[in-house]
């Protein structure tokens, strides 16, 4: 038996990722670990520990016990203390320790997703003790993964791998929380449309829509007159959409068109990852 074929893109993008993740931390010495993220309150290594816990947790290996340190200021919610567990628990880890578990974890993973024989919607584990299924899964895994290459990649001054498998399983994960995030979490006004046009290594041109009952769409088409028009780089909208930044600290790298107010309340909204 092979991955089922609507699993496959997510398993190669992945994969794309995690050896990307593999290669750039090996080479770091020991302080290099330490070095702060875009990822709030995460280090390098807390990020590739963070790699580790989930793709072990995909894997089924018990989650650790422990007990989490009162003062950590950027563990606000439920779920944030849910992943933070698998973080912390690795905080005093050597570098030969991160690096060679990763890589255990990274051979077992491919192991497992080359004998990966179950449909797209059977329903596997998913944090917080929920389920989901193992397309969302897989989805999810690829989204995360190449999110947090970026990290690493902002953080060690080594660019790469915008439009890789990964940048547009992210860019779709993206965009399907857009109208969500214009119509009800901004506020736009019934019977208005947001262009949203994204220039770089991953282009593309959004709609979203807001209809009279004030529900969101999202299609390709162009707006005539759009209530606003927002404009960016690839970069800069992952980072925007992925709580890396927020709008005011980059107002050079945006452009806005149209209703000055909207705008600012979307880009309030627009971060998608908690």
């Amino acid at each position: 038996m092979t991955i089922h074929p609507s699993l496959q893109n997510y398993a190669d993008a992945w994969s794309h990722s995690v050896e990307a993740i593999a290669e750039l931390v090996q080479p770091l010495v020991e302080g290099e670990w330490n070095r702060r993220t875009p990822c709030p309150g995460w280090s390098v290594r807390d990020i590739v520990s963070h790699v580790i816990g989930l793709e072990c947790e995909m894997l089924g290996d018990p989650r650790p016990i422990h007990t989490l340190p009162r003062d950590l200021y950027h563990v606000q919610s439920e779920i944030s203390r849910y992943m933070e567990m698998q973080v912390d628990v690795r905080r005093h880890h050597t570098a030969p320790e991160m690096t060679s578990e990763l890589e255990y974890t990274i051979i077992r993973r491919n192991r497992q997703i080359r004998n990966e024989n179950r449909q797209p919607d059977t329903m596997v584990r998913a944090p917080l003790g929920t389920e989901q299924t193992l397309e969302q899964a897989m989805r999810a895994r690829a989204f995360d993964i190449w999110v947090h290459e970026q990290d690493l990649r902002t953080t060690l001054s080594k660019p790469g791998n915008l439009d890789s498998p990964g940048a547009l399983i992210t860019r779709d994960a993206l965009l399907e929380a857009l109208p969500k995030i214009v119509a009800k979490d901004a506020g736009a006004p019934p019977n208005t449309a947001i262009v949203l046009d994204v220039h770089g290594p991953v282009e593309f041109l959004r709609t979203v829509r807001v209809d009279a009952e004030g529900r969101g769409t999202i299609d390709g088409a162009p707006s005539l007159g759009p209530a606003v028009t927002l404009v960016t780089d690839w970069e800069t909208y992952v980072r925007l959409a992925c709580g890396r930044v927020r709008a005011a600290a980059v107002p050079d790298r945006i452009k806005i068109d149209g209703d000055a107010d909207l705008a600012a309340a979307i880009l309030r909204e627009f971060a998608v990852t908690p």
